[in-house]
């Protein structure tokens, strides 16, 4: 079940109106219930892969806390952590490897993430182990984030479900997360969607020159819009039903360098790869050299993560490759700095950052979105070799599944959609404002922007919305 699809907007208005209505200590079985139902909506071996992943998490976190309960030596008590822990890791990633390149899964890499760091949180004493199944289960399931993240943490939503006073009903938090499940619908169906139609056009075609660069600036924007579209609903019905869901994306293409974009897109894998790849192979605490090569291995596993082919390897070396050079070459821009006479903190040094990191991270978007390695390379080349800047002024790129009115449309949306981000960059979050203005502004904006989702949104071939790009992840 798709949160685009009609049947979720059935689904949701009675998942949060029983909610509220049944007995407290049946809300969590409640909820539980209607996350498995959700996922396995897809599928039932679905549910068996997560209740399995559930299963041996749960027992491992139990059996770490157990080891601290024996009278041995403190050496032999932390080979045993240890060993758990990698038996854990074997078993966890193990089944990721089977269900995400033997047997397709949708979202199992989210929730196995997510476990196995709250394997490790466990390991490291900063959690308690949940003793309650049910309340584990459901921070594994959570409707909202089991498919495409966030990837919580025990410390954050696991130690809300322990809290039973977050399920009394409060109305700010039902107008405040209808109001971010409708902003995200925005950006999945006004703007991602109707991207889509052109990239995916230009893409199919291997098409070369400006097409091709039109297609790739486009491309980042919808797999931000698709990607924290979803991230933004997810949020939304996690606030609807009293749990504050993890932030994922802070404005992250106006980031001054590649490792500031980084902090700020899906913030959840960037801060779980951090504390459990990063810090563990070193960090930056053993000198330069080792640095770089952490961040290279870091980087080299998220395009593994992502997929198994040649060009998520290299989408990933890219951005890895892209942080160490910005590293290296530090002393480089700070001399240029003196001679052109820029102030770091000027706004014109300030907006050329940002657009030189989004130049960069848009071309490493090129072999992820193409089909394979090879392909992209061709595109590449042929940017250049068929470059002609003709095609912007002579009706050319209208014939690509989007008229002159869609494409000044979406510029449009792209514009508000770029103004919303700014106000995020700068610590002004509209949701906030709004519930400073007047009730009737508030629902007149409000009802225009469900009115722009109704009408303008792309819903595909019978109402059947593209899945989210992350989804296969």
């Amino acid at each position: 079940m798709a949160v685009t699809s009609f049947t979720f907007l059935i689904f949701f208005p009675i998942v949060v109106l029983a909610y509220y209505i049944i007995p407290k200590r049946f809300r969590r079985v409640w909820l539980l219930a209607v996350s498995y139902y959700f996922y396995m909506s897809w599928g039932i071996r679905y549910g068996a892969v997560l209740l399995w992943i559930t299963t041996i998490t749960y027992c491992g976190a139990l059996g770490l806390a157990g080891l601290d309960r024996y009278s041995m030596e403190e050496k032999i008590r932390s080979r045993l952590k240890k060993g758990c822990v990698l038996l854990l890791a074997a078993m966890v990633f193990g089944t990721l490897f089977c269900c995400k390149y033997l047997i397709f899964v949708v979202g199992v890499s989210f929730y196995t993430l997510q476990s196995f760091g709250y394997i490790m949180d466990v390991y490291r004493g900063k959690t308690e182990p949940e003793r309650n199944f049910l309340s584990y289960a459901l921070f594994l399931s959570f409707f909202p984030i089991v498919v495409s993240g966030p990837i919580e943490r025990s410390t954050n939503l696991l130690k809300q479900l322990r809290n039973e006073e977050r399920t009394v009903f409060c109305e700010e938090n039902i107008k405040q997360g209808l109001c971010m499940m409708l902003w995200g619908y925005f950006m999945k169906l006004v703007i991602a969607e109707r991207i889509a139609i052109f990239v995916n056009a230009v893409y199919d075609q291997n098409l070369g020159g400006v097409y091709a660069i039109v297609a790739t600036i486009l491309y980042g924007i919808q797999i931000y819009c698709d990607f924290a579209g979803y991230s933004t609903i997810a949020m939304g019905a996690g606030r609807t039903l009293g749990f504050a869901v993890t932030e994922n994306f802070a404005a992250p293409y106006l980031a001054a360098t590649v490792s500031g974009f980084w902090r700020r897109w899906h913030m959840s894998l960037t801060g779980w790869f951090r504390d459990y790849l990063y810090i563990p192979l070193g960090g930056n605490r053993r000198g330069r050299l080792r640095k770089y090569v952490n961040i290279m291995i870091v980087f080299a596993v998220s395009g593994i993560w992502h997929g198994n082919g040649w060009k998520y390897l290299i989408w990933g070396g890219l951005n890895g490759f892209y942080q160490v050079a910005g590293d290296v070459l530090m002393p480089v821009r700070t001399r240029l700095l003196r001679v052109f006479r820029l102030e770091k903190t000027g706004k014109i040094y300030r907006l050329l950052q940002a657009a030189v990191t989004f130049l960069l991270v848009d071309f490493a978007w090129i072999f992820f979105r193409a089909d394979s390695a090879n392909r992209a390379l061709k595109m590449i080349r042929g940017m250049v070799a068929e470059f002609d800047l003709s095609v912007l002024w002579d009706g050319s790129l209208y014939h690509f599944g989007i008229g002159q009115a869609e494409f000044r449309f979406l510029l449009l949306m792209i514009l508000l959609l770029a103004v919303v981000d700014f106000l995020h960059y700068r610590k002004r979050y509209v949701l906030t404002m709004m519930g400073e203005w007047h009730w009737t502004v508030r629902t007149c904006l409000c009802a225009c922007m469900l009115m722009t989702v109704i009408i303008f949104g792309i819903y595909g071939v019978n109402y059947d919305v593209s899945t989210f790009i992350y989804s296969a992840f």
